[in-house]
């Protein structure tokens, strides 16, 4: 195991390089000098060891780098760790037996595995062991377990999602509003790249074999974060209708007409979407209404949190970039911190988008055209709500403002911040 902890900690030699900056890394800086302890949740492969390591960095160059511990619990080394919390403090006692230096900063990666992480982390954490905790997650539902109500107030959660539009121009090197106008043919090209892939990094970078990391990717949620985590019997069942819903994203459903097309009962439709989306492979949305007893007795929509998994593992007999297309402006939207639902009452509005106070209607066209023009604009000129902004988002046709609707192009609206 001592092989094992030099092998994870190679900043106790020399700092990490080749790191791709994110967007929510300075935030995590601001909150490195409070004691509570930082939770980063989200999908594999969307960067939270990436960012572990540019906060060790950090950590770095005022500490002895010897002093920060990092783990990886998905390492099949930490295997006899899995089954009690306890064993966890033979890391500690490990990492100064082979350093010298007593651990201050402790990262621990995938903490899901251990049986009752909570356990050995609250006692770290208020006996003073450490000078502060880092943890990270692949399930939504990291902190809701029984064990996780004792670390009540004492922890601070970050969701992490995979890289937006502006994130992946600022790594391609288009970093002002100058270089995206003069490189818009390339911005265009990874917005077609991220339609059929998705946004994760590694698959970006990847000159060959995208799809074969994307399904990689995948199999490595199903089968661990989905089916393993959740002790679910029925693999087979469970991969039907993760598959179909993937197949049917955008598409209004009922966990009835669900459990119809598939012969399952609608009861483990629900556990299974549920779990799907504790992974975070879709997120379900609901109809947009002032009444919760609504939302509930509408019919619902899933959508995918990467479109490498939408175009990559759903059945279709060719491209569909209507929906890959609406499913990308959902993520961009979802890792922008936005709460999403959609309006099907009377007429059709794809996005009712809601951040603190700011409210925004979204319709989705690929390519706007005279023949599907009135459609488009019909749901944002009927919709009621008071609305910041009425968006019409296309591929890349932009027209300003007309009658309160603004046509705005993907690339135009996702290189900066969105404002009210």
């Amino acid at each position: 195991m001592e092989k094992a902890l030099i092998t994870h900690n190679k900043h106790w030699k020399k700092p990490y390089d080749g790191l791709y900056q994110r967007s929510v890394y300075l935030k995590l800086i601001d909150l490195i000098s409070l004691k509570q302890i930082q939770v980063l949740k989200g999908i594999r492969r969307s960067g939270k060891t990436t960012l572990f390591r540019l906060l060790i960095n950090h950590l770095s160059e005022t500490v002895d780098p010897r002093s920060i511990l990092y783990v990886n619990l998905d390492d099949p080394y930490f295997s006899d760790l899995y089954n009690s919390s306890k064993s966890l403090y033979s890391l500690l006692e490990l990492s100064e037996k082979v350093t010298g230096i007593p651990v201050q900063y402790l990262f621990l990666d995938e903490v899901q595995n251990v049986d009752a992480w909570e356990k050995f982390v609250k006692a770290i954490y208020d006996n003073e062991v450490v000078k502060k905790i880092f943890v990270t997650g692949s399930n939504s539902s990291l902190l809701e377990g029984e064990y996780a109500k004792l670390l009540s107030g004492r922890y601070i959660e970050t969701e992490i999602h995979a890289p937006t539009f502006s994130e992946v121009l600022n790594v391609r090197g288009i970093k002002s509003r100058f270089e995206l106008i003069d490189r818009k043919a390339e911005a265009l090209r990874l917005v077609d790249e991220m339609m059929e892939f998705g946004s994760f990094f590694e698959v970006l970078d990847a000159q060959e074999h995208k799809r074969d990391i994307i399904l990689s990717y995948y199999d490595t949620i199903v089968f661990k974060d989905c089916i393993a985590n959740n002790n679910l019997r029925d693999a087979k069942t469970f991969k039907e209708v993760a598959h179909f819903m993937i197949t049917n994203s955008a598409s209004l459903y009922s966990y009835t007409s669900v459990s119809k097309a598939l012969g399952v009962n609608d009861g483990t439709v629900k556990e299974y979407i549920h779990v799907l989306e504790d992974s975070y492979i879709c997120q379900e949305i609901k109809q947009y209404a002032f009444s919760l007893k609504e939302q509930i007795r509408s019919k619902k929509k899933v959508y995918i949190n990467d479109n490498g998994f939408l175009s990559q593992t759903s059945f279709k007999f060719s491209q569909n970039y209507g929906q890959t297309f609406e499913n990308l402006v959902y993520t961009e939207f979802n890792k922008r911190g936005y709460e999403v639902y959609f309006h099907n009452k009377d007429f059709e509005c794809d996005f009712i988008c809601k951040k603190g106070e700011q409210l925004l209607a979204v319709q989705v066209c690929y390519e706007l055209t005279p023949q599907n023009r009135p459609r488009e604009f019909s749901g944002l000129e009927k919709l009621k709500l008071k609305t910041g902004r009425k968006l019409l988002v296309t591929y890349n046709q932009s027209e300003g403002v007309a009658d309160g609707v603004e046509v705005i192009a993907f690339w135009d609206l996702f290189s900066e911040e969105i404002t009210s």
